[in-house]
Order: structure tokens, then C-alpha cells, then sequence
């Protein structure tokens, strides 16, 4: 039997990452209430959760050991990315990850206060090759700028922060030319930089997907317990069909979403080129159900859900602006779709060959 054949198939997690879990989310739940989430809205971040977080470990646990980091797995980071969902964390911690995780990849030397959040780092993850003035969803609040500028991967700097957008989504977004950046350095160019690029947007895909499926989760919760203690002509609403089966929805988008996502992650860390539209696959289809299981968990609480004050309607605004973050989700179903293409014509051509 192949040593991978088990693995491919069971995506349970080990008591270390149980432990990993569990550890996380204890953390958000005692320093990520729903008044902090809204407290932080006007700047996109909590620099004092920031700081918190990063004094746990999440950000170095994400870099290998040779970087000074503790090497988790790209499954370990979805266990961490699934907590910042749930608790709709206003941190930029997988921009952060991601392109910290690139820096290392590009042999970048002393990482030491982006690998300990003394530093931030941003991401730009549209895909392509986005030239000119671009958003960036972490751009308002990062010390330093990762894109990509034609063959060329950049690191920017600017003396001022690029003033942040108001966005759906409450992140620290901002425009970015980087013809404008105070410092530009070239990190790498040609085909072997961009490929690490794009395995940088795949795991920021990834992760925002993981993100999403906590998020999900917490809002079936926020609805299920409303359900419960809300009734209708002598009997909670729960147990109408019109509430129940949406509910029902919502929990196998959950754990479909979130088997997705292990799977994407155990095959980008281990066979890369085995599955590469998994990653995109799991964002996509988070990113569509997201919305639409969001948008139920208001409609259940009726003119309650639509309130500001309710935690719900949070949920729905970011369920809808993270998932256009890193631009349309739809030209990451057609990345996608160009990947399983070229998988399909390939193996047709080598079986042409074969014969």
C-alpha cells in the first residue's frame, strides 16, 4: 500500500492538533468578543490582540525551523485560520502567514520581526499578473508589501501607510501602486519566482476558505440558539422545516467545507503537484456558500438579525467581503477550471503516447 494511500482519505487530526485547536480557540473566545470585533472596525486591526496573538506563537509556528520557525503543518494553519473565522478575528494573520511563508521560501535573510509580528507583512493575493494600482486587503496596516510586479516579486515599503479603504469586509485595506512605494526591492523574477508566488495565493486561498468555515459555523450556532428559544404558535421555530433544513444545510456546508480544506492543505504541503486546484476549489465553494449561509442566519432572527448591534449581521458583511478580498471569486473557479484542463489534456496526450 502507498505510505500516502490512508492518508489521502482520513483527515482526523492528531491530539497534537486537538490540543492546537482547542488552544486557539480558548485564546479568541477570552480576547475576541464580538464588542472587541466592532471596537476594531474603523482601523481594519486590534493592535493589542495582535500582539497577543503573535506572543503565542501563531506567526512563527507558521515558518519553517530553518527560518526560525516551528514548522506546522499547512493543516495546523487551517486549525488557527478556522478560529480567526469563528471569532471574526481583526487581525491580518493569514495575509501575514502567507507572505511571511514566501519571504522564507525566497531564502529572504533575518525574518526575525516579521516571523514574530513585530513587523507585519501583506500579501497582494489577486491572481495574475495585476500590474498598476491595485487593493490589498492588509495594505493599511503592513510595515511591508509583498506582489507581484510583472516577472518580478517585490517587497515594499512606504514612509506613510496607504490610507485605508472602507470595505465590507472591516479588513485594513488600501490602494497600492507599487511605482509609489518609498522602498521597492526585487526579491526574485522568472518562472521559478512566480511559482512560489502562486503557492503563496493558494495558501492565502486556503486558508481565507478554513476562515470562512468557522465563520460559518459560529453564525449556524447564532442561529440554531435563537431557533431554539424563539417559538410560533406554541412550539419553537427550530422545529419548522422552513428553519430546520437551512440549518441542516448550513452544517454540511461546514464539515464539507472543512474536509475541502484538509485535503487541499495535506496535498500542498505533500504532493503539490498531485491536486493543485484543491486549494482554489475549497475557497470557491466557501466563498459562495459563505454568503449564502450568512445571509440565512439573519433572515432566521428576522428585523433582530438585520440590527447592527447583532452579531449575525457581522457575520454576513464578512462572510461577503472576505471573499472578495483577493478580487472575484470567479476568476478563481476559472484558475481552477484552466488547472483541471491542462491535468486532463495531459493525461489524455501521455495515454495517446502510450498507445
Amino acid at each position: 500500500m502507498d505510505r500516502y494511500e490512508l492518508r489521502r482519505e482520513d483527515y482526523s487530526l492528531s491530539e497534537d492538533q486537538l490540543d492546537l485547536q482547542n488552544a486557539y480557540a480558548k485564546f479568541f473566545e477570552t480576547h475576541c468578543t464580538i464588542d472587541t470585533v466592532h471596537a476594531a472596525e474603523a482601523a481594519g486591526l486590534d493592535r493589542a490582540l495582535w500582539e497577543r496573538l503573535c506572543s503565542t506563537g501563531a506567526t512563527t509556528m507558521a515558518l519553517p525551523e530553518d527560518a526560525g520557525g516551528d514548522g506546522a503543518t499547512l493543516v495546523d494553519l487551517t486549525l488557527v485560520a478556522e478560529e480567526v473565522g469563528r471569532y471574526l478575528a481583526p487581525v491580518p494573520w493569514i495575509d501575514h502567514v502567507c507572505a511571511a511563508r514566501l519571504l522564507a521560501r525566497l531564502d529572504v535573510q533575518d525574518l526575525g520581526a516579521i516571523a514574530s509580528g513585530q513587523r507585519i507583512v501583506g500579501l497582494d493575493p489577486h491572481l495574475g499578473d495585476v500590474s498598476g494600482r491595485r487593493l490589498i486587503p492588509a495594505a493599511s496596516v503592513a510595515d511591508d508589501l509583498v506582489v507581484r510586479d510583472g516577472e518580478d516579486i517585490v517587497l515594499m515599503t512606504f514612509d506613510s501607510a496607504p490610507e485605508r479603504v472602507e470595505n465590507l469586509g472591516k479588513l485594513p485595506m488600501a490602494w497600492v501602486d507599487p511605482a509609489e512605494a518609498t522602498h521597492r526591492t526585487v526579491l526574485a523574477c522568472g518562472p521559478a519566482a512566480l511559482e512560489e508566488f502562486d503557492r503563496a495565493l493558494a495558501e492565502w486561498r486556503l486558508l481565507t476558505a478554513s476562515a470562512l468555515v468557522g465563520l460559518v459555523e459560529q453564525s449556524m450556532r447564532i442561529a440554531a440558539e435563537f431557533a431554539k428559544s424563539r417559538y410560533t404558535l406554541g412550539v419553537p421555530i427550530s422545529s419548522l422545516q422552513g428553519i430546520s433544513h437551512p440549518l441542516a444545510n448550513m452544517a454540511i456546508t461546514v464539515e464539507g467545507g472543512r474536509a475541502l480544506a484538509r485535503k487541499a492543505a495535506w496535498f500542498l504541503d505533500n504532493e503539490p503537484e498531485v491536486r493543485p486546484e484543491l486549494a482554489g476549489a475549497a475557497f470557491v465553494f466557501m466563498a459562495d456558500e459563505a454568503s449564502r449561509a450568512a445571509t440565512m442566519s439573519v433572515h432566521v432572527q428576522g428585523g433582530l438579525g438585520v440590527s447592527t448591534e447583532a452579531a449575525a449581521s457581522s457575520y454576513l458583511v464578512r462572510a461577503r467581503g472576505w471573499s472578495l478580498a483577493g478580487g472575484d471569486p470567479a476568476d478563481t473557479a476559472r484558475h481552477v477550471a484552466r488547472i483541471v484542463a491542462e491535468k486532463r489534456s495531459a493525461s489524455a496526450h501521455a495515454a495517446l503516447a502510450a498507445v
